[in-house]
């Protein structure tokens, strides 16, 4: 069956970095759009970056533009998030999602991986 997997979160200062990943099995990998989103606690969930089958191409939400990039890896069947510059805001339970046919509404989810940035 499908499973996505995050990694790599933890605590971190203010201006430091974390790399996650999101390892993925059950499926073509390469065939799938990815993405991540995070989720505060009693807020929504909200889009954080996205990338496509191919990994070509990504988009960012406005709030990482410039210091999150976005990566895939098909032979690893993994993903990637490198997020640099990191402030207080942007601590969240992180999500890595996948869908077959588009970029903007997902299927499957992992379960989350906590990252906190202290000040």
């Amino acid at each position: 069956q499908v499973q996505l997997v995050e990694s790599g979160g933890g605590l971190v200062q203010a201006g430091g970095s974390l790399r996650l990943s999101c390892a993925a099995s059950g499926f073509t990998f390469s065939n799938y759009f990815m993405g991540w989103f995070r989720q505060e606690p009693g807020q929504e969930r909200e889009f954080v970056a996205a990338i496509s089958r191919s990994g070509r191409a990504t988009k960012y939400a406005d709030s990482v533009k410039g210091r999150f990039t976005i990566s895939r890896d098909s032979a690893k069947s993994t993903m990637y998030l490198q997020m640099n510059s990191l402030k207080p805001e942007d601590t969240a339970v992180y999500y890595c999602a996948a869908d077959r046919f588009r970029d903007s509404e997902y299927t499957y989810w992992g379960q989350g991986t906590q990252v906190t940035v202290s000040s």
